[in-house]
């Protein structure tokens, strides 16, 4: 993976066309077996030029380095927040989905919190090559961009992912003490061995994406207990 540090130029660009703010959005989790997926957004507004020394793209920090990023960036974006969607409804209604309902939670809660002034032209920038927030999202006062490599050289968008990523880690470290032995603390619910090991000698939790159980061996039935 190519490490690359980010810019603000894309975000300048945008302001240069009339945008009142520019949303970078990023999503983590969409690839694990357990646990659920998290959409950052990340807002900033005209003026802005710099950004806190050593962002990156999250997959390009540690995880002492993505930690120690988390109050500057609280402070540097104008607001920002996180959306998520459950396994159970992953499995229900299919990861596409949940990316797209989750970024919508994640941009409206950005879009409450910011100044009425900085929401009239608000542009939205994603990751990747496709535009999957407008067809759900519906409002009028945003444009969504789409961006390849976007968590790498855009600053608003490293920063979603960072923001996202920890408060998913978080959340995995709370779940890896109430179903100890599939090594989330370490994993994230992605497949590592261990992870896989102890669902095939386990099965799964409540926590698990149950469709996506591909497993080298068949793993039992889940009839976990949660550890109070």
């Amino acid at each position: 993976m190519t490490v690359a540090d980010p810019s603000l130029r894309f975000e300048a660009e945008l302001f240069s066309l009339g945008a009142t703010a520019v949303l970078g959005c990023d999503e983590v989790g969409r690839g694990a077996l357990a646990g659920p997926v998290f959409v950052g957004a990340c807002a900033v507004l005209p003026g802005v030029q710099r950004f806190p020394a050593g962002l990156r793209d999250s997959k390009m920090l540690s995880e002492r380095c993505r930690e120690d990023l988390i109050p500057e960036l609280r402070s540097w974006s104008a607001a920002w927040a996180v959306g998520e969607r459950r396994p159970d409804q992953i499995d229900r209604d299919g990861i596409v989905q949940c990316l797209s309902q989750s970024a919508v939670d994640a941009v409206r809660a950005v879009l409450l919190a910011l100044p009425a002034s900085a929401v009239a032209r608000v542009a939205v920038v994603l990751d990747g090559s496709q535009d999957w927030l407008s067809p759900v999202l519906q409002d009028a006062r945003v444009r969504v961009f789409h961006r390849p490599k976007a968590d790498r050289d855009c600053a608003s968008v490293s920063a979603a992912s960072v923001l996202a990523k920890v408060s998913r880690d978080h959340l995995m470290v709370r779940g890896a003490q109430t179903w100890p032995g599939y090594a989330w603390e370490r994993n994230k619910g992605y497949g590592a061995a261990a992870h896989r090991q102890a669902l095939a000698a386990h099965g799964p939790t409540p926590w698990h994406r149950k469709t996506w159980l591909h497993l080298d061996a068949p793993a039992r039935s889940g009839t976990w207990k949660n550890r109070n």
